[in-house]
């Protein structure tokens, strides 16, 4: 493996951990898709450092945990937004 992709896999780890970030808020910040987001933390990362590989994977899956509530709430302020702007109309 490049040394890059290694330096890029434990740059994306330390940044999920320390933000709780979602693997689309990460792939956002450092401008790579979310496929190599997940590729990084999930295959490249359990070679480099496993136990900050566990660390990660115990953070995404809080989120994925509750990406059915950010999506509900999501969706409400959505709504909301819009019956505001009819309102103002």
């Amino acid at each position: 493996m490049k040394d890059y992709i290694e330096e890029r896999a434990l740059e994306i780890a330390d940044y999920i951990i320390e933000h709780k970030a979602t693997v689309r808020q990460t792939a956002k910040r450092f401008g790579v898709s979310k496929s190599t987001i997940h590729k990084d933390v999930t295959e490249r990362l359990r070679e480099i450092n496993p136990a900050l590989a566990s660390e990660v994977r115990k953070v995404l899956d809080v989120n994925k945990s509750e990406r059915h509530i950010r999506g509900g709430l999501a969706t409400r302020e959505k709504y909301l937004h819009q019956v505001v702007k009819r309102e103002c109309m």
